[in-house]
């Protein structure tokens, strides 16, 4: 502290100075022309600084470290290694991260697993510990953590909360078990997030009286304003399958904008190579009209003030040194990264590159447990007078139900009709061998031959195939199934793509770069087998499971009315 002090007053040396920019003061809201003086990884003063360490960044802005409020590194499909190569050299310094997917397979070894993977890297990860593993009791996951599992995590400074409480039905009823962790969380002064699609009124004005503070979910404006009404923050989620930013945009502006945050949930490799993470969020946010000093606020101050993350999300005395070099405010384009007053990244390239070390654990690196997939074991129910199809929506993850009179040839065909767009998917549970498979029919994915397959099923992680006929989707099932884990694209009998995942079945071992060149090829592959260009293939696909998003679910308990929390018939 003393020499913290010294250096502010300039008695003393700092450990380096940038000198020349103009730096955003986000309490103001006002661009300074200041030197920054950093001591020991520690902002010490802005003003006028002389030292022999000096960075001369004329022109620049400099701006905080982004953060990114909510997301899974797991969904990355990447190592948290490859995932700070994507995203840090485009200015993200922190993430806020949720392992449940990971927990959802292998339980509190699943989460010390990746908090293992996180523990040399430059980024800032925090952790918000899994609150709803399974999701719901109509879920099949391959693990169940209860509060008693989750308590002693909150003695780690890198565990901020309790992630999103997406059993927000239970929430309401006053689950005890539920309850249980949210005290906990309460208890140690720890954050409590939310997810609560379409919650109004009453229930409403429950769940956020339980203690949730925050929503990742909204797809209205109308939706996001009545919650922060009621004193929620809202995230503004614009990640790789649910882009929510458009529909978001009054809440980016005053009076909102001071309860909002941005994050990603899911961001593919190839949207962090070739748009960017935090930045390309900042840039789209801007390029429809929103400030951008609000814009950076929103990724930044915001999400550090919301977690209570002090010394974080502002340039200032006594403030981390995470520092973003902007070459404008038009462009956006990331120059340099500092974290703790040490250079990071330069021209998009990391400083120091860290090679992958992956822990053993049979709970996450063998983690499939299914017997191979026959045809006779998927066919369809059968069909008197009507089929009730999932309905996939353009850009989002919620779906619609639909109810559909098949032809003749469709009857024939088990239901599938591939001039209509109504194709067959299957669920397999692949954590306790117990057999189950859920069958039902989906609409707007547009397949025309063959099947697409991945073990990437929110939240619990069974295998999901969606498919034009029965042996192809065994085919695909079992390309997944060998390789305990992954991605595949069938044709015929014949794999034509895939990317094994063999660590939980939900991330490569592999460098980013040459998931992305895989990922490219699947992508291709499902482009040529007509696949809507509406929807990402996969990540579509691998929230058709979750039985907490509206309307209509499919897991291996069956076809789930999401709204009532209860398995209906695929066909009537």
């Amino acid at each position: 502290m003393k020499r913290l002090i010294d250096i502010a007053m300039g008695r003393v040396q700092p450990d380096l100075i940038l000198k020349g920019a103009k730096v955003l003061n986000v309490f103001t809201e006002q661009l300074e022309e200041k030197d920054i003086a950093v001591c020991e990884g520690v902002i010490a003063g802005l003003g006028v600084y002389d030292g022999d360490n000096v960075v001369d960044l004329s022109g620049r802005i400099i701006v905080p470290g982004f953060m990114d409020g909510h997301m899974h590194l797991e969904s990355s499909l990447i190592t948290p290694t490859q995932f700070e190569r994507g995203a840090l050299p485009r200015g993200t310094t922190g993430i806020i991260a949720d392992p449940h997917e990971i927990a959802n397979v292998a339980g509190t070894d699943g989460i010390d697993y990746i908090m293992k993977l996180c523990e040399d890297l430059d980024m800032h990860i925090f952790f918000n510990m899994p609150s709803c593993v399974p999701a719901c009791p109509m879920e099949e996951s391959g693990e169940t953590l209860e509060a008693e599992d989750l308590k002693p995590y909150y003695e780690k400074n890198n565990v901020l909360g309790l992630a999103e409480v997406m059993n927000s039905v239970g929430v309401i009823d006053a689950d005890e078990k539920l309850l249980r962790k949210i005290a906990d969380a309460k208890a140690v002064d720890k954050i409590v997030d939310g997810h609560a699609p379409f919650l109004s009124s009453k229930a409403l004005c429950a769940y956020v009286a339980a203690g949730v503070k925050s929503d990742h979910e909204c797809t209205t404006a109308e939706e996001a304003i009545e919650k922060i009404a009621r004193g929620q923050y809202i995230m503004v989620r614009e990640g790789t399958a649910a882009k929510n930013m458009n529909a978001l945009l009054p809440i980016c502006h005053p009076p909102y904008c001071h309860r909002a945050m941005f994050c990603t949930d899911d961001r593919h490799p190839e949207d962090l190579l070739r748009e960017g993470h935090m930045d390309a969020i900042i840039r789209k946010a801007v390029s429809r009209g929103v400030d951008p000093i609000t814009a950076i606020k929103m990724c930044t101050l915001n999400i550090a003030d919301y977690f209570n993350l002090k010394g974080y999300g502002a340039i200032a005395p006594g403030y981390k040194a995470d520092f973003v070099v902007l070459s404008d405010f038009d462009s956006f384009n990331v120059e340099e990264v500092y974290i703790g007053g040490r250079l990071a990244a330069k021209d998009g390239k990391l400083v120091r590159e860290k090679p992958d070390i992956l822990p053993d654990s049979d709970k996450v690196l063998h983690s499939f447990h299914m017997q191979p997939v026959t045809p006779d074991r998927i066919k369809s129910p059968e069909i008197r007078e009507f089929q009730r199809v999932i309905g996939l929506k353009k850009h989002e993850l919620l779906t619609d139900e639909m109810l559909v009179q098949p032809t003749d040839q469709a009857r024939q065909n088990g239901g599938i009709n591939v001039a209509s767009n109504v194709l067959k998917a299957v669920v397999f549970e692949r954590h306790h061998n117990t057999g189950h498979i859920g069958i039902g029919f989906i609409s707007g994915y547009g397949l025309k031959s063959g099947a697409i397959a991945t073990s990437v099923a929110h939240d619990s992680h069974n295998l999901i195939v969606i498919g034009t006929n029965d042996a192809d989707i065994a085919a695909a099932a079992n390309a997944v199934r060998e390789t305990e884990g992954g991605l595949v694209v069938v044709n015929d009998g014949k794999v034509l793509e895939s990317l094994p995942l063999p660590i939980a079945g939900l991330m490569s071992d592999l460098p980013i770069d040459e998931v992305d060149r895989r990922l490219q090829k699947l992508k291709a592959a499902a482009k040529q087998l007509s696949v809507s260009d509406d929807i990402d293939p996969f990540m579509t696909l691998a929230f058709v499971s979750l039985p907490v998003i509206p309307t209509l679910r499919l897991n291996g308990k069956g076809l789930i009315n999401v709204e009532k929390q209860e398995i209906v018939a695929s066909t009537f």
